[in-house]
């Protein structure tokens, strides 16, 4: 059914009648348009009565008063056939809301989620802030698929077409919101340390009652078993009379015979009403203790019961009202007359249902099951859709029209020889472009193939280059005439050579995973360390354009650090080679302070590995002479020197190599056999071991391979660019000494080339 027109029905289908109420929204505000109020024969809940028919019935009624329902349709469920949950999830990100409810709806509903219409939402006063929601409250409301149908059938069967299902609680919660506490709700501003006062709403219907304790941000409710037929079925029980009786008895006790009579017969009843009502207002106190309840109102068609609202007052002692009118709810043509007048205190939950339908309700979670919100929207779609390929239908056959007449209108021997020539330019086009391409295939293979032939040459010797510049750089002794001297020529701790016990090489696809933070961190602490003890500028400092820097360290010896760089520590990129030298030497006399140990290793091995050059082959000259050419160790690739660990010297116990034991052995024999000196035994012997003081430290290098063609080509373009730059240095001067100035003013200058 099309929805034409922007009212709302909020229909309650209730266990005596049937109430209705259509409202729409001018300015802002719900005025009332109409409304309905029939009562059935029978109670619903009475063994006779055939609620189907009843429902139908009156269902019926509405339709033939009220001509055809067009409008939306919001309609309620009772309070017990669902679930309402509140709960208050961790600070998150809002979006992430549903999937913290949809595990929440696993732990709160005892059934499968798939057999159970479920919605939530967000309550007011819920803190949202850059998409997080801090503090909140989340509403889970829940009924089964299966009782979401049968409420919905009545309204199926006379072809009204609900939009919203809502429990009567949270209905009556927006009619509360909405029309009592609007200005707290409206400003949004909710503290939980310091909340605004509380009201008590107990709806007492016929078989059970829904009370609601709500501040407009926040809803505990609860459905007591008690409703306004225990009354009539206690009079029909002391009194003995039929149930019809006993309900005219209960609506007008003040004009019975004994009315004290009455009301002694149904305090039972009051009493249990106000047990129930205490024991759940006692429960809510105890789950929110800084609660603070302001007053009761009760609403229901129970209330027009002489003495209900002043017993409740009396016994529960907080100021009770009776819902008797609606502060926000225009429409005099409604309002004035009697009927609706009369029953305005069960017209509350039409109320809410209108409120959600027009879009200013709080709550605005819906029970409809999804599928059928689906189908609707499908139905709704389908006039587009049948537009939209009809139009499509059109335009083609349009175009297919257009389409044959331009190729009826066309003679083919008007364009027959135009496409042979273009037929016959694409061949030729095509011989010539495959031709280029065979030649282009055989051009990269040439290419490739002399790479890799004058590449193998310098692959062959990249290690053996490398091999020489390390061998080089690592200090030893020079001993006269090749001679290895004895610890008494040459102590032990005056040797300064390093030895080397094992060379290890890893290869890395990407250095950067070698260079990790905590490497940068001790190769610049280590750089640093060199430099103070050495008296070298730290490398970052070298002037690029000195060769040698303030403290005589070559220029190349930047690159090899990434002080250069401002002590950015950017380190190595791309593929290269990781070298691990594990050495160690006896140079730690304790006389040599800031000489010995790790120091020693510094002031010789680093210093080499950052300041050396080689000299090494790069062919024959016209003469067939070999010519060399003087490279630095950065430009070799090797850069990154760093003593990785800074130990302390050991003592260890060595073999002397003075102890010649055999040498012992035959003067003792020859002294024994008189053909040798006596020996003396006061004569002091060689101990066959020693004791001396060993650093055991590990090195490493990096390498970046960089064969000998590479080298050489980047040497020739960094001499032409500093050629270049003399050039136009030169030129320079030339342009100030010209232009009159002194002439001794270019002697500073004069070094350049």
């Amino acid at each position: 059914m099309a929805k034409k027109s922007s009212s709302v029905w909020g229909i309650e289908i209730g266990q005596t009648a049937l109430k209705a109420l259509r409202c729409s929204l001018v300015d802002g505000e719900p005025v009332a348009d109409a409304f309905d109020f029939i009562e059935y024969p029978k109670i619903l809940s009475q063994p006779e009565a055939v609620a189907e028919e009843l429902i139908a019935d009156a269902l019926a009624q509405l339709l033939e008063r009220n001509d055809a329902i067009n409008e939306k349709v919001c309609i309620s469920v009772p309070g017990q056939s669902g679930l309402a949950k509140f709960f208050k999830p961790p600070p998150v990100e809002v979006k992430k809301i549903a999937d913290i409810v949809r595990y929440e709806a696993r732990q709160q509903i005892p059934f499968d989620l798939a057999d159970v219409v479920w919605d939530f939402q967000m309550m007011p006063g819920s803190m949202v802030e850059e998409g997080y929601a801090l503090e909140s409250e989340v509403g889970l409301f829940a009924m089964k698929r299966e009782q979401a149908y049968r409420q919905m059938a009545p309204f199926e069967a006379v072809n009204i077409e609900v939009d919203h299902v809502q429990l009567a609680p949270l209905a009556l919660y927006n009619m509360l919101a909405f029309d009592r506490m609007h200005e707290r709700v409206d400003s949004g501003m909710f503290d939980a340390d310091d909340p605004p006062p509380s009201t008590v709403l107990l709806s007492i219907g016929t078989d059970s009652s829904d009370l609601i304790v709500t501040n407009g941000f926040r809803i505990w409710q609860r459905s007591m078993p008690i409703g306004g037929n225990h009354f009539t079925r206690q009079l029909t029980k002391d009194l003995k009379m039929t149930f019809a009786k006993a309900e005219h008895l209960k609506r007008n006790a003040r004009e019975a015979v004994d009315p004290k009579l009455v009301f002694q017969t149904m305090r039972p009843v009051f009493n249990d009403l106000v047990t129930e009502v205490q024991r759940s207002i006692g429960f809510f106190r105890s789950i929110d203790k800084k609660a603070e309840i302001a007053e009761l109102i009760i609403t229901g068609n129970t209330v027009k019961m002489p003495g209900l609202a002043a017993y409740l007052g009396k016994n529960l002692g907080f100021d009770v009202h009776v819902l008797d009118r609606f502060n926000r709810l225009a429409g005099e043509d409604v309002l004035s007359i009697p009927t609706f007048r009369d029953n305005i205190p069960t017209f509350a939950v039409c109320y809410g249902l209108c409120l959600q339908g027009l879009g200013v309700s709080q709550v605005h979670a819906s029970l409809v099951p999804r599928e059928i919100l689906t189908q609707r929207m499908i139905r709704a779609k389908k006039p587009w859709t049948v537009a939209g390929l009809a139009a499509l239908m059109v335009g083609m056959s349009a175009h297919y029209a257009l389409t044959e007449r331009s190729w009826a209108t066309t003679h083919e021997d008007l364009w027959k020889a135009p496409q042979a020539e273009v037929t016959r330019m694409k061949q030729y086009s095509d011989t010539h472009v495959g031709t280029d391409g065979d030649l282009n295939g055989k051009l990269t293979y040439l290419n490739e193939l002399g790479k890799e032939v004058s590449g193998n040459s310098e692959g062959r010797v990249k290690w053996l280059e490398i091999l020489k510049v390390i061998n080089d750089a690592i200090p030893r002794v020079d001993f006269p005439d090749g001679k290895v001297l004895g610890p008494k020529e040459l102590p032990y701790l005056d040797r300064k050579d390093i030895h080397v016990k094992q060379f290890e090489t890893k290869y890395y696809e990407d250095l950067s995973d070698w260079y990790t933070e905590k490497l940068a961190r001790r190769y610049r602490d280590e750089i640093r360390s060199w430099a103070r003890i050495t008296g070298n500028p730290v490398p970052g400092s070298v002037s690029e354009g000195d060769d040698t820097g303030s403290g005589g360290a070559p220029a190349a010896v930047a690159s090899a650090s990434p002080l250069a760089a401002g002590d950015t520590g950017e380190g190595p990129t791309g593929p290269g080679w990781v070298i691990q030298l594990n050495c160690y030497h006896y140079y730690n006399s304790p006389d040599r302070i800031g000489f010995e140990g790790s120091n020693h290793v510094r002031n010789l091995m680093t210093t080499a590995f950052l300041k050396n050059t080689v000299k090494l082959p790069i062919g024959l000259d016209a003469q067939g002479e070999q010519q060399y050419m003087e490279f630095t160790l950065p430009e070799m690739g090797i850069t990154y020197p760093l003593l990785l660990d800074d130990n302390k010297d050991q003592p260890i116990t060595i073999n002397n190599p003075d102890f010649d034991p055999e040498a012992i052995m035959a003067a003792n024999m020859a002294a024994r056999n008189g053909t040798g000196p006596a020996i003396d035994p006061k004569a002091p012997m060689e101990p066959p071991t020693l004791t001396v003081r060993r650093l055991d430290f590990i090195y490493q290098l990096c390498w970046q391979e960089n064969v000998l063609s590479e080298r050489v080509e980047a040497r020739r373009l960094k001499e032409a660019e500093e050629a270049a730059a003399a050039e136009a240095a030169g030129e320079n001067i030339e342009g100030e000494n010209g232009s009159g100035e002194d002439p001794a003013a270019g002697d500073s200058v004069a070094a350049l080339p």
